[in-house]
């Protein structure tokens, strides 16, 4: 398994568990779903509660949002207008070519000559966006972007995070 961190603030952003892909090699889409679950349970597809930890009939809080979300203690912030945004973006982007010359330089076109496509299609439905930062909510850190979207006729929440602003780390 990987799980993506915030490459300036070690945050857990999210794994590979989700659904995926990678949209013109710096973007990347994570399929979410709503769930509701007993207050700090972590449910990652494809796991089995035992019968041990069943339900025992006593109440407990229940908190209901988006998997990804709260299996990784993302943060919803309310901060930005979209002019706001645009300030961010263009500051963090500055970051991350930075970041990028000292770690891995090939990758410094890639990042430029795709970015401002992906993030013009993304800012064009800005009043439909959710914005989350990681659990310390660090405001130098990686702004994640979450959207709902009819997929195969349901609607789900996609999570949108820059490629380039994630380390990965194999457990």
């Amino acid at each position: 398994m990987k799980l993506f961190k915030d490459m300036f603030t070690g945050d857990e952003i999210f794994s590979d568990t989700y659904k995926m892909k990678l949209v013109d090699e710096v973007m990347y889409e994570v399929y979410g779903k709503l769930v509701t679950r007993k207050h700090g349970d972590i449910q990652i597809d494809g796991a089995n509660p035992s019968a041990e930890e069943a339900d025992e009939g006593t109440e407990e809080g229940v908190e209901s949002g988006v998997d990804i979300v709260l299996n990784h203690r993302l943060q919803e912030t309310f901060a930005f207008d979209k002019k706001g945004y645009m300030g961010y973006l263009k500051e963090y982007m500055k970051k991350v070519v930075e970041r990028l010359q000292e770690r891995n330089p090939d990758q410094v076109d890639v990042f430029k000559t795709n970015i401002n496509k992906v993030m013009k299609d993304l800012l064009s439905r800005f009043k439909d966006l959710q914005f989350f930062t990681g659990e310390s909510m660090d405001p130098d850190g990686l702004v994640v972007i979450i959207e709902y979207k009819d997929v195969d006729g349901d609607n789900i929440p996609i999570m949108y995070a820059l490629k380039h602003g994630l380390d990965e780390e194999k457990l």
